[in-house]
Order: structure tokens, then C-alpha cells, then sequence
């Protein structure tokens, strides 16, 4: 039987599918209204940061290629405490940002449709956790059209609307001064992770080392030229003061009134696609740290190939109800999970710097890891999150380590 191995192309929709996600529907809108015009800088900063990131985890994918993630690396490089809390920042980070790419898909939805914002996210959220619980995921080429999808939903938002571009929305630049920049660069941290996704593919791509880093180069031109252009069209088209469903007023600009109802069933497609995948990903990773001690090992079962941890998908699902419940502002939502991210990011650039051999990889990650620790200081406060989740996983730690010993005894 012929090992699949996953060519150029395939490789590039998944790594553009890992960065690229239903939150670039709605992050110009929430950018242009933490720093005005001025967003565009957060914007292209974020890209700068992006291309020693992405290139450090090729580079440490194909050195150390492993399908556990983050967390793996950081095991190697720190120990298992270490793996235990990017571990718990991945899993903590998932209810609250499922629950943000559902609302962000029932806002087109209540735009467009005309059916409540909250209600479809409900929806959104139970056929999500349906699918797992039936066993149902999406299938690797059914995630590269929903990419498709979406790459094509962007390009055409800004060919279409940039002839109708107007300076003056560029003035005043800086409403909000650097302060600003700032905080639009913590909430679009949310478009900017997921580059780790390629060290978990290195093992699968046909041309090796090679055929990873070309992936991840195609990749970057491609969202360097989705983000500048969404980022600097929409400011330039709809203002600073956008509608918080941007995506949809610059097709109707560009297109004409059809464009309302396609976005909108686009939007859902879209978020349940994301939403089903991060899902079905966390429920295995909650598996995994229960097996490792960084959960009661009770969430452990149905943790091996082929089965359905169906323990760890409860917990997840039992974690958003009370996000869903109280979630009141989509902006807090999507920054507390770019905090949990970008420490996720973080952590696999240092791994990266301890592993690697000393030349111009190393280099690489340094400049990434420096980068890296700036955007995350972007976060401000809502570091507190990731913090809290570090204090769970080390508690789950101990406490399972006290049952382990009283067990010997």
C-alpha cells in the first residue's frame, strides 16, 4: 500500500488554512476601531513578525518532525511541566475562540439573513459538537476548498471594491496614536498564529525539508497579499468607523445587493468548518494530556487512533456554554485567545532556539522569538488569561502526581 504524502499544492492550502480563518470576516473591522487608519501598521508589523516565525517552525518541523504539536517541542526543549502548560494554553484557548468564530459567523448571519446573531452561533456551535460526537470530521480536501472558499472571498472583496477607494478615509491616520497600533496588534494576533501548523505536517510532504519550506514561502506572499489588501481596502472603501461585518459592505459595494445573501451562507460555511476542525483537534489534545497527567486521567479514554474522546469533547463543550453565556463582547473573546496563541507561539520559537543547531536557523528563531515576545506584550491584560490557564495545568500536574503516589503506597 502507497504512503500518501502531501504535494506542493495540498501542503500550501493546509499551512495558508492553519494562519488564514473566519476571523479575517470580521478583525479589519475591530482593528480600524482600536487605531483608526493607522491599523494598517499593526497590520503589516504582525506580517514582518510572521516570516521569521513561519520559517523557524519549518525549519524546526523538518529537524524534529513530530505530529504533537507545540506542546511536543516544548516538552523536548523545557520538559513535560512545560509541555503540560502550551498544552493547557491551546485547550483553555479553543472554548473561547469556537465560541468567537461562531458569533463572528452569526453576525454575517443576522446581516445578511436576518436570523438572530447569538441563536446561529448556538447552531453553529451544536452541529459543530455533533459532528464530532458522531464521529464526523471534515475531510482534508473538504478543508482545502472551505480555504479555497475563503481565499476567494477575500480577493474578490478587494478587487472588486478598491477602485472605489478614497484617501480622505486615511485622514486622520493616527486617531489613537501608537497606543492604538497596539491594541489592534493584540486583537489581529488572532489572524497571525498558526504558522506551528507546519511542523506538525514536515514528516507528510513529498519533497521533504525542501517541500515544506516552499510551502510556507508561497504561503507568506499569499496572506501578505490577502492581509495588506483587505487591511488597506477596507480602510480605504469603508472608513475607520466600518460596519462590523466589512466583508459584506465591500462585496456590495463592489458587486452589487447579490453579494448579501452569498456572504452570509459563505460566513456559516466557513465557521463551521474552522469551528468543527479546532474542535475535533482539541478533544484529541485533551485525551492526550490527560494520558500525560495534565488532566484526570478519566478525560483520557478514547484518546487512541480511531476512536472519539468523547470524556475530553464533554469537557470542551461543558467550557463554552458559560463563554457562550456571557460573552458580550466579540472583541474580548477574539483578544483573549490571541493572548493564549501567541504564548503558544511563544514557547515553540524558544523551543526552537534551544534546539536548533547554532547558525542562521538559530538566528532565525532569536529575531522570531524576540518579535514574538513583543506582539505578545501586545496582549496587555489579557495575558492574565494564559497565566490562569499555566497555574490550572501545573495544579492538574500536582495533584495528579499526589494521586499517583498515594496509589503506590
Amino acid at each position: 500500500m502507497t504512503e500518501h504524502r502531501i504535494g506542493a499544492g495540498q501542503g500550501t492550502a493546509m499551512l495558508v488554512g492553519a494562519v488564514l480563518g473566519p476571523g479575517m470576516l470580521v478583525l479589519p473591522h475591530l482593528a480600524a476601531s482600536a487605531a483608526g487608519p493607522a491599523s494598517v501598521l499593526a497590520w503589516a508589523g504582525l506580517l514582518a513578525l510572521s516570516v521569521p516565525v513561519a520559517l523557524t517552525f519549518a525549519t524546526l518541523g523538518a529537524r524534529y518532525p513530530d505530529g504533537g504539536g507545540v506542546a511536543s517541542f516544548a516538552g523536548l526543549a523545557f520538559g513535560r511541566h512545560a509541555a503540560a502548560v502550551v498544552g493547557w494554553w491551546f485547550y483553555g484557548a479553543v472554548p473561547i475562540g469556537t465560541v468567537a468564530g461562531a458569533l463572528i459567523g452569526g453576525q454575517y448571519v443576522e446581516a445578511t439573513l436576518g436570523v438572530n446573531a447569538t441563536l446561529a452561533a448556538c447552531l453553529i456551535l451544536a452541529a459543530a459538537f455533533t459532528a464530532n460526537a458522531a464521529g464526523l470530521r471534515t475531510s482534508g480536501r473538504l478543508q482545502i476548498g472551505f480555504v479555497a472558499l475563503l481565499v476567494a472571498l477575500l480577493a474578490t472583496a478587494v478587487i472588486t471594491a478598491a477602485p472605489h477607494a478614497d484617501p480622505a478615509a486615511f485622514t486622520p491616520f493616527a486617531p489613537y496614536g501608537a497606543a492604538g497600533v497596539a491594541s489592534a496588534a493584540g486583537v489581529l494576533m488572532f489572524a497571525f498564529v498558526g504558522w506551528e501548523a507546519a511542523s506538525h505536517l514536515s514528516a507528510e510532504f513529498a519533497g521533504g525539508k525542501n517541500g515544506l519550506v516552499r510551502a510556507t514561502v508561497v504561503t507568506l506572499v499569499v496572506i501578505a497579499l490577502l492581509y495588506v489588501g483587505v487591511s488597506v481596502v477596507s480602510v480605504g472603501v469603508l472608513g475607520a468607523h466600518m460596519p462590523g461585518v466589512p466583508l459584506t459592505a465591500m462585496l456590495e459595494i463592489g458587486i452589487g445587493p447579490a453579494a448579501r445573501p452569498v456572504t452570509g451562507v459563505v460566513a456559516v460555511l466557513l465557521t463551521f468548518g474552522a469551528v468543527n476542525t479546532y474542535i475535533a483537534g482539541a478533544a484529541r489534545l485533551g485525551a492526550a494530556l490527560a494520558r500525560d497527567g495534565a488532566l484526570p486521567g478519566w478525560f483520557a479514554r478514547g484518546g487512541s487512533p480511531g476512536m472519539t474522546p468523547y470524556r475530553s469533547l464533554g469537557l470542551l463543550a461543558v467550557l463554552s456554554v458559560p463563554v457562550l453565556v456571557w460573552a458580550v463582547d466579540l472583541d474580548l473573546l477574539m483578544r483573549a485567545t490571541s493572548a493564549c496563541l501567541a504564548a503558544v507561539t511563544v514557547a515553540g520559537v524558544a523551543a526552537a532556539v534551544r534546539m536548533l543547531p547554532a547558525g542562521r536557523h538559530r538566528t532565525t528563531a532569536v529575531v522570531g522569538a524576540g518579535l514574538s515576545l513583543v506582539a505578545l506584550a501586545f496582549c496587555g491584560v489579557y495575558l492574565v488569561v494564559p497565566a490562569v490557564l499555566a497555574l490550572v495545568a501545573l495544579g492538574a500536574l500536582k495533584a495528579n502526581a499526589r494521586r499517583s503516589y498515594k496509589f503506590r503506597l
